[in-house]
């Protein structure tokens, strides 16, 4: 099992998960974080972290679509290990749908 980052987190971006992480294994993009599925340990300290439930465990089937791209972009973007302030625009995104169609970035983000 692992864990990973769902289309809700587009936009918003809030990195209190990255915070309690204890192996470090959040990357960054543009304005969204991917856990690697290779470095998750399991231990599901991050999901309870977000305030915006966009972290589950892959035996959740709304998980299943986000595992390949939780893995592509960790193997592509910065790894970040610190808290950084959420977009701008977070508290405004929070509940929209469908934002990885409007609003996935594939760039990179500045991690560390």
């Amino acid at each position: 099992m692992t864990f990973v980052v769902t289309d809700i987190c587009i936009k918003c971006k809030y990195t209190d998960c990255v915070e309690v992480c204890p192996v470090d294994c959040f990357y960054e993009g543009e304005n969204i974080l991917v856990i690697n599925p290779d470095e998750c340990i399991d231990c599901g300290v991050c999901e309870p972290e977000c305030p915006i439930e966009a972290i589950l465990p892959d035996t959740d089937a709304k998980a299943e679509p986000w595992l390949e791209m939780n893995k592509r972009y960790a193997n592509e973007w910065p790894n970040i290990t610190a808290k950084k302030d959420p977009m701008p625009e977070a508290d405004e995104m929070k509940d929209k749908a469908n934002k990885y169609e409007d609003h996935f970035s594939a760039e990179s983000g500045d991690g560390d």
